[in-house]
């Protein structure tokens, strides 16, 4: 664990060794498949704001694979996670108090620009913490001041992952996972969030069954 310390770079590739472990073990064991939509809307050769919904633990692990590299924003209180919580504070992962006020919004925004200085994208979840396949939940202003400081195209992701992976029970099924096309920077804050969050909304109610 010292040799992480020293050499993030192997910190980071043991955080995607693992993720990758798990996403392949749910293939195999649950049965659980995977089905990307949009793939033109990536936005790989560059950084962006990824922008998703939150609906279990699954996102958090899969983008580590989904998107190289990636910085995802999270809350702080993951870092009390035994072991976990230790790589989580070495990789690139922007974990904020939720609780911080406008000194935590200034900390989030510094840190992304560094992340972004190295190439990396950002990844929020605007909801703010996972909710039911069903719930909506008003969408947190941390999505508009990283859109507004950083200058970035937002990539919005919708995801029907709880369908499968629940907070006490797990099972086989396809997730789907949907790119949508990137908005530009510099448009008024007020109509991104209305965009991104009806969309988002509209989106995931489209992916989860009535019945579930």
């Amino acid at each position: 664990m010292l040799a992480l310390l020293r050499r993030p770079g192997l910190t980071r590739a043991a955080i995607r060794f693992w993720t990758g472990g798990v996403v392949g073990l749910s293939h195999r064991i649950l049965g659980l498949r995977l089905r990307e939509e949009g793939l033109e809307n990536k936005h790989l050769g560059s950084p962006c704001i990824y922008v998703c919904n939150h609906q279990s633990t699954w996102e958090t692990l899969a983008f580590n694979q989904l998107v190289p590299d990636v910085c995802i924003v999270a809350k702080q209180e993951l870092r009390k996670i035994p072991v976990f919580g230790w790589f989580l504070s070495h990789a690139p992962m922007i974990l904020i108090d939720r609780k911080g006020g406008g000194r935590a919004m200034a900390a989030m925004i510094s840190e992304a620009r560094q992340e972004v200085a190295l190439g990396r994208s950002i990844l929020i979840f605007p909801e703010g913490t996972r909710i039911g396949v069903h719930e909506q939940r008003k969408f947190q202003p941390g999505l508009i001041a990283l859109y507004r400081k950083l200058n970035l195209p937002m990539v919005p992701v919708v995801h029907n992952a709880g369908c499968f992976w629940g907070k006490g029970a797990k099972s086989g099924g396809t997730i789907i996972v949907s790119y949508f096309p990137p908005i530009p920077p510099g448009l008024p804050a007020a109509e991104v969030m209305e965009r991104v969050e009806q969309l988002l909304n509209t989106e995931k109610s489209r992916l989860v069954p009535a019945e579930i």
